[in-house]
């Protein structure tokens, strides 16, 4: 719906930080709040406006626009990149617009508009993602209030209802060499004074180009001249002029060096915690917002921390600040070329991950106390002669950590012992379990009876380590009379990951071969001692390559494989009371 004959006092615009009242008063909005632009007390409806940063945390810029109508009671929330929602339902909205509720709204290149008639007043809103502009069409009526009304009642329009808990924390940022404004002053004044220059001059007699000139330098003299900053003013004040039918300002753009392209960021949508803003590599995306980057950009980081799982791993990339760094997500790969990252759709989070099926060129190590899942993101080689894209290279792993010694007794009414290892957010258990059978389905308690030469089957389990790249080997068990591993006497059944050759009783299964193993003795008893046993086995996760994990028994030495990678081994142990008939 077009619009003619406005005149000034008519008119409020919101640009960037910047509030121009009907009166032509210039206020600041020096933190992120909600304020309330207009509203009628008669009637119950409002116009509000959010406040967020973008670049910098000390310099807030309008972020979206919000109408709030009481009968009927719904909300059009007006947000950057065109986009409307009514309520909770997102709208499509085309020139031709569309009628909700007694609003009449529609979306074109430059932004929306939006017009209802409130007690005989038509009220008419534009927003194209940074500028707001406020039209009455006639004087204010006296039940309206609002920034618009009076810009310096700003503590007094803030609606704290709306508002973030946080918005009113001041904070100080670094100082930006490109923004010193005793050395720039001059030129600041010189680039909004543009608007006292043709073809903005013919229209400064209909509308005072004043409060934008102090808006703009205002800005300027705080935020970088970034993002077409500058042009948004002019373009603040070439709109105004455009409403008034005695004036026109025709085409300024190319006077003014602005782009001649329309509503910067249209249809650009972004997530909650970025803005549209220009990339170093030219064109607009989504960017962070100083706050939610803060944290990343102290620590020199460009993802959260690594999440490992239960035989996989994970790490998520931020997006926007990919963007700042003009990074393509869709080039980066992990060592297998085929891994790319996800990217969350609604969030602009990328995602890369590998688990026990998809490897994804994962690299296993061992140094003795960990072991440790290994990949890198890495920018796609390419076979072009040059390259303008930086190298790439992020590391991120997972680790398991070899057990500790842990010695927990118990008589024969407590069968096994089970050890929880945590290393990071990786967890696992190993447990150590006696049975009567060879089958290990009768588990020993309190009801069995041990005798002397009966064959005692022990299994070593684990639980939550990777089969296909992990094998638990068991290398030396042995009994002793005290709770204590080094205690004497001593007796070997397990040397070297083979059955000790002084104990003809002793078998060993499956050592080596996978994450659990087994092995069988028979019963027996110290001489000269009617005491408690107590078994103790040393254990070591290791690295799978080939048949490297699995001892080598063979031969009269039995000597066992060595393979790559081994440490001090981790004691379990597990104590019964000996009971004889």
């Amino acid at each position: 719906m077009a619009l003619t004959g406005a005149a000034a006092a008519d008119l409020c615009t919101v640009t960037g930080r910047a509030v121009i009242d009907f009166q032509g008063r210039f206020t600041a909005v020096t933190d992120r709040c909600v304020y309330s632009m207009l509203s009628d007390s008669s009637t119950g409806f409002e116009v509000f406006a959010t406040f967020r940063e973008r670049r910098r945390r000390d310099v807030s810029f309008l972020d979206s626009v919000t109408l709030k109508l009481q009968d009927p009671d719904v909300q059009f929330h007006l947000q950057h990149g065109g986009r409307v929602q009514m309520n909770d339902t997102q709208l499509n909205l085309s020139s031709s617009g569309q009628k909700l509720h007694g609003v009449w709204i529609s979306k074109d290149s430059t932004g929306v508009m939006a017009n209802f008639t409130i007690s005989s007043h038509t009220v008419y809103l534009f927003f194209d993602g940074s500028t707001a502009q406020i039209h009455t069409g006639t004087p204010v009526w006296s039940s309206v209030d609002g920034l618009c009304v009076n810009s310096s009642s700003i503590s007094a329009q803030r609606l704290d209802q709306y508002s973030s808990s946080s918005c009113q924390i001041q904070y100080n940022d670094s100082l930006d060499t490109s923004v010193n404004c005793s050395a720039i002053k001059d030129h600041l004044m010189r680039s909004c004074n543009t608007l006292k220059e043709s073809p903005f001059s013919s229209c400064n007699g209909d509308v005072d180009p004043t409060p934008y000139i102090n808006a703009c330098s205002d800005t300027l003299c705080k935020y970088p001249s970034v993002d077409g900053l500058r042009c948004h003013f002019l373009w603040a004040y070439a709109r105004a002029c455009s409403l008034n039918s005695r004036a026109s300002v025709g085409d300024w753009r190319s006077a003014a060096g602005c782009s001649s392209a329309e509503g910067f960021c249209q249809d650009k949508v972004c997530s909650d915690h970025e803005f549209c803003g220009e990339k170093i590599s030219g064109g607009t995306g989504c960017l962070c917002r100083a706050a939610f980057a803060y944290d990343y950009k102290q620590s020199n980081t460009l993802s959260d921390p690594t999440v490992c799982s239960q035989n996989s791993g994970s790490i998520t990339l931020i997006g926007c600040l990919l963007e700042e760094k003009g990074v393509d997500f869709s080039t980066l790969h992990l060592n297998d070329r085929s891994c790319r990252g996800v990217m969350d759709e609604e969030k602009h989070m990328v995602t890369f991950s590998f688990d026990s099926s998809s490897t994804c060129g994962t690299e296993v190590t061992n140094n003795g106390s960990q072991i440790t899942y290994k990949n890198t993101i890495k920018y796609q080689n390419s076979s072009d002669v040059i390259s303008r894209q930086d190298q790439f290279y992020i590391d991120f792993s997972c680790q398991h950590t070899q057990p500790e010694t842990k010695i927990v007794a118990f008589n024969i009414k407590d069968s096994s012992v089970v050890v929880i290892v945590k290393s990071g957010q990786w967890n696992y258990t190993v447990a150590m379990k006696a049975y009567s059978d060879g089958g290990l389905t009768h588990a020993l308690d309190s009801t069995t009876g041990v005798v002397l030469n009966q064959k005692i089957w022990v299994e070593l389990t684990t639980a939550g380590l990777d089969a296909a790249v992990i094998a638990v080997e068991t290398d030396s068990c042995w009994a002793t009379s005290r709770d204590s591993p080094s205690s004497q006497p001593r007796y070997d059944l397990i040397k070297n990951g083979c059955a000790a050759p002084g104990d003809q009783t002793v078998q060993v299964e499956g050592n080596g071969e996978g994450t659990s193993n087994r092995f069988s003795f028979n019963m027996f008893q110290f001489t000269g001692s009617s005491g408690d046993i107590y078994l103790h086995c040393k254990l070591q996760l290791c690295v799978k390559r080939g048949n490297s994990c699995v001892p080598d028994c063979s031969g009269g030495s039995k000597r066992r494989r060595r393979s790559a990678g081994y440490g001090d081994p981790a004691v379990i142990s597990l104590a019964w009371t000996q009971w004889f008939p």
